[in-house]
């Protein structure tokens, strides 16, 4: 026989799936789409079964800026003080992020930022993130020598490309990435990167390199 909290989380669902069909609106529709009564109907669920979890739609989309930030930031800053011997390996570990989206969400982040040129508050939110994140970049070249502005111009740098990248949203396939990735690294850090470090990098992304 069910138990009473499995009854309960069919018939008002979970703070997460809540959550989850939020950001599919916010990524399909923009952040005016994300209402309750279309989170119901995507969900089947109540209308009134979203109270369970969210004081009214402003808490939601307040939860949805932290979600974005643990991920996205979190996921970036976290990728920054990964362990790394050299300089050309901790970029290569930032990079990941470009590559996986489960450490950085790039359409997420589109998202996001489409959303703060009508909301100053995801606004402020976005300034420091980025904040947050170029320091994480700066602060992982001071420990690999470099000195303080010239740590701090390489993370803008790599980071303000990125953020080109997706507030453009260039397509590149993953094949045109991977070629240009070492020029990348060698452009950030002044160093080109060793081969066994893009063998373990190719690897962790599934990616052979085509002969030739």
């Amino acid at each position: 026989m069910p138990s009473a909290d499995n009854r309960n989380t069919k018939w008002k669902g979970s703070r997460d799936a809540w959550l989850d069909a939020a950001f599919e609106l916010l990524l399909e529709s923009g952040v005016d789409s994300v209402r309750i009564l279309p989170l119901a109907k995507r969900l089947e669920l109540s209308r009134t079964s979203f109270y369970w979890f969210f004081k009214d739609r402003e808490a939601l989309l307040h939860a949805l800026i932290e979600r974005w930030r643990q991920k996205n930031t979190q996921g970036l800053v976290g990728q920054t003080q990964a362990y790394a011997e050299t300089i050309t390996e901790a970029i290569l570990n930032v990079f990941d992020c470009w590559l996986d989206p489960a450490l950085f969400d790039s359409q997420l982040e589109f998202a996001i930022r489409s959303w703060a040129l009508q909301s100053p508050d995801v606004s402020q939110a976005i300034e420091q993130a980025d904040e947050t994140r170029i320091e994480a970049l700066t602060q992982m070249f001071v420990r690999f020598g470099y000195e303080p502005l010239a740590a701090n111009v390489r993370g803008r740098t790599i980071y303000l490309t990125q953020i080109g990248y997706i507030s453009l949203n260039c397509p590149e396939t993953l094949e045109l990435r991977m070629q240009r990735i070492p020029s990348y690294v060698e452009i950030f850090t002044g160093q080109p990167p060793q081969a066994h470090d893009l063998r373990r990098f190719h690897a962790r992304h599934a990616y052979t390199p085509q002969d030739g």
